[in-house]
């Protein structure tokens, strides 16, 4: 099983091949007990996010590392996707301005 670190940079490495902006890794292991790690990205497009949650779903199945789930795939202006210790959210610019999750998880 690979490490939480090592799975977080397969993430950022995921989102970047598809080119995801304002990538951004937040701590929230002291936070709260769902994750240790919030992943938020920015794409340019809800098809846009829907491609990079299928990026990281593909990469993390090749490298063995299980998806739990990801939500928003219709929609497509926030998906999230759930690695256990760590949770990916894809936003259009729009969507997270609005949400504003850094400054929610950021204490």
């Amino acid at each position: 099983m690979a490490s939480t670190l090592s799975i977080k940079k397969h993430v950022i490495s995921a989102l970047e091949d598809i080119k995801a902006f304002d990538i951004v890794s937040l701590n929230v292991k002291k936070l709260t007990s769902i994750s240790d790690f919030m992943i938020i990205a920015s794409a340019s497009s809800t098809r846009q996010t829907k491609a990079l949650a299928r990026n990281i779903k593909d990469k993390m199945s090749a490298s063995g590392v299980e998806v739990i789930g990801i939500e928003g795939e219709t929609e497509g202006d926030w998906v999230l996707v759930d690695l256990g210790d760590i949770i990916v959210h894809i936003m259009t610019p729009t969507t997270r301005a609005y949400f504003n999750l850094e400054e929610l998880w950021s204490n």
